[in-house]
């Protein structure tokens, strides 16, 4: 009876432990996941930012980011709304070039702004006659949304974008998209849509392949934690309650197995926020006519900063190719 009693008592406390361990991991990744995906910036965000990338030097980088958003925010755009899909109101911003040649539809990356993302390429793109429809994403900015959908619910705005920029030139001109970091997850991911015949091809910077995978490698490179099973679970049914899709429902990679226009990846080869591996399997999966930049030490999304003159001319033979 003893040792009956005794067994219950070690099978009790047992129990009890594995749920306090599951209760601190679910905190936990509640926690990461309000830090990927909420609105509103968790705070103490900002005093981490440099641990979430992996390097004090894009500390310089990020400053000159900062100095062409002002240059960009001071030019003559003209800010625009439409409604999503789901009834959202999204905000954009059309920098338009005289006799332009084509439409750039641009969007940015993860907590970042249309005018620091392309601060560096604006003045390249509007010498080069694109006009651009620089958005801002759903849950940042000007835009409504609680959430930030990390290309799994920005596609479908993109592909309203698009329709708007198309109407916008009455369908005279050559459409691409461009996006940088979850901006290029999220045109690449668009991909898988049904796109407009004006749409004649696509510029992805430092991609992800989808949110569970960069979610797992920042959690266990950048912060050092594990990323089990368990966790990962957690984690997508968290982004199941918030957008209706779970973190591995969709990825670029299914995008690019169906992807009906050429695409040219982009990537550094010293980015530890999004690895290049990301590319390079983007690049394997693509069905489309592609063609691949890589900009040895560039970190994340620094590529046109430190190989502006190899990215330009790539730009340019991509264009001449497909307009």
């Amino acid at each position: 009876m003893k040792k009956a009693r005794k067994f219950l008592i070690g099978t009790t406390v047992a129990a009890a432990g594995v749920g306090a361990v599951t209760a601190i991991s679910y905190k936990l990744t509640k926690k990461l996941l309000n830090v990927a995906m909420d609105r509103e910036m968790p705070k103490g965000i900002y005093e981490n930012k440099e641990k979430l990338y992996g390097s004090t030097e894009i500390k310089n980088f990020m400053a000159e980011l900062d100095a062409g958003a002002e240059k960009l925010l001071g030019a003559d755009c003209e800010t625009v709304e439409i409604v999503s899909h789901d009834g959202l109101r999204l905000v954009g911003h059309w920098y338009n070039c005289p006799s332009a040649k084509r439409v750039l539809v641009a969007m940015h990356g993860w907590r970042s702004t249309w005018a620091r993302d392309f601060s560096l390429i604006s003045d390249f793109w509007h010498e080069s006659g694109c006009s651009v429809l620089y958005a801002e994403q759903r849950g940042q900015g000007n835009s409504d949304g609680d959430y930030i959908g990390f290309g799994l619910l920005e596609r479908y705005d993109c592909l309203d974008w698009i329709n708007w920029a198309i109407e916008k030139t009455e369908g005279k001109l050559p459409v691409y998209l461009g996006g940088v970091s979850m901006g290029a997850t999220t045109v690449l991911m668009t991909a898988g849509l049904d796109l407009p015949e004006n749409v004649c091809g696509i510029v992805a910077d430092c991609g992800f392949t989808s949110p569970h995978a960069i979610w797992k490698h920042v959690v266990e490179n950048n912060l050092h934690m594990s990323y089990n099973g368990f966790r990962g679970a957690i984690a997508s049914d968290l982004c199941k309650k918030r957008i209706n899709m779970g973190a591995g429902d969709y990825s670029t990679l299914d995008a690019m197995q169906v992807c009906p226009v050429p695409v040219l990846f982009i990537h550094g080869t010293d980015d530890r926020f999004v690895p290049i591996e990301m590319t390079y399997e983007n690049y394997k999966h693509c069905v489309a006519p592609k063609d691949l930049l890589v900009v040895p030490g560039a970190e994340h999304g620094m590529s046109y900063y430190l190989g502006k003159e190899q990215y330009e001319q790539k730009i340019r033979d991509f264009w001449n190719k497909y307009d």
